[in-house]
């Protein structure tokens, strides 16, 4: 009997209006997740990559219902998460968190962290305030923190502390699906070895499902066992992990992997570079979105939109010349 995956995304769209005129008519949308479709199980992790602006982020607080959907269906343990009254929506919260990408300003610099991380217990009634500062200590100390450091403020912290006391925000409510949104972009190099190695040895630990968000393709290698790419809103490959990084089929795909940087200086990999700008996402090219970009396009590229299919072992893509 197969497993039933944690988070099943179907189709989901999201669009957000564009309105003009004097009385602010709606007279466009802007795409910004248009038909993404994926799932999955539980301590699996997913890599969602993409250039800036092709709707990864979107997707994420989409899918956590911070952003209402336009069309599509998010079934987390096959419930539909925007068919939830509010009631019902709060008490499936502390089982799908988020970990943001600035954290310092998602931290109130007014509060201690002590009280920033243990504030949701209270809200949601799971733990009394005495108990709750026993367990702040103790994620505090999960997370690669100290004990004593419950009593200061976001400020007196580096850039790495203070994306572990984020973590530390996401895991207190003990969740199962976690979207890590870009969670190391703005840290240094070795810092971002150190958060990652802690999500990896978190998710190891208490078996955590990730979405985890980035532009950066030599990140996700290291966490993820399997990895989709985003261009304008679409998914147009997805693959594991290493069947991805060994035969990436989509021209995208192909054009990201080329731009890893590869430590030895003897070895000048082919650097394939895109021509032109990424099309506006109130406005998508017809046919397949990369066309107006893509080196091998054709004829029918440019007139019908490609099938998302699976062309062996889980491997997904989205591309006429496949």
């Amino acid at each position: 009997m197969s497993q039933q995956p944690l988070l099943e995304v179907d189709n989901l769209k999201k669009y957000f209006p564009i309105q003009g005129g004097i009385f602010s008519r709606t007279v466009g949308h802007v795409r910004a997740v248009d038909g993404v479709s994926f799932s999955l199980n539980k301590g699996e992790a997913l890599g969602l990559v993409g250039e800036s602006g092709c709707g990864k982020s979107t997707t994420g607080r989409t899918i956590l219902r911070l952003l209402d959907k336009t069309d599509g269906k998010v079934l987390f343990k096959g419930t539909e998460i925007h068919d939830l009254s509010r009631k019902d929506l709060r008490k499936m919260r502390p089982k799908m968190q988020l970990v943001f990408q600035d954290p310092y300003s998602s931290l109130n610099p007014r509060i201690k962290i002590g009280d920033a991380i243990g504030e949701a217990l209270v809200d949601h009634g799971i733990a009394s305030k005495n108990d709750i500062r026993d367990r702040v200590k103790e994620i505090l100390t999960i997370c690669g923190l100290a004990p004593y450091h419950i009593d200061r403020y976001p400020h007196e912290f580096s850039g790495g502390q203070r994306q572990r006391i984020g973590i530390a925000r996401a895991l207190i409510m003990n969740p199962e699906f976690i979207v890590a949104d870009e969670p190391v972009s703005a840290l240094d190099v070795s810092i971002q070895a150190q958060i990652i190695n802690l999500l990896s040895d978190l998710q190891e630990q208490k078996n955590l499902t990730y979405l985890f968000i980035s532009h950066d393709l030599s990140v996700v290698e290291h966490l993820c066992n399997r990895i989709g790419v985003m261009y304008l809103g679409s998914l147009v490959e997805m693959a594991p992990r290493d069947e991805l990084f060994k035969q990436p089929l989509h021209p995208y795909t192909q054009a990201l992997l080329s731009a890893i940087p590869v430590p030895d200086p003897t070895k000048k990999p082919e650097r394939i570079v895109l021509q032109g700008d990424i099309p506006s996402p109130a406005n998508p090219p017809s046919g397949c979105k990369f066309h107006t970009r893509c080196p091998f396009a054709t004829d029918i590229c440019k007139q019908a939109v490609p099938e998302y299919r699976d062309v062996g072992s889980n491997h997904y893509v989205a591309c006429h010349l496949v």
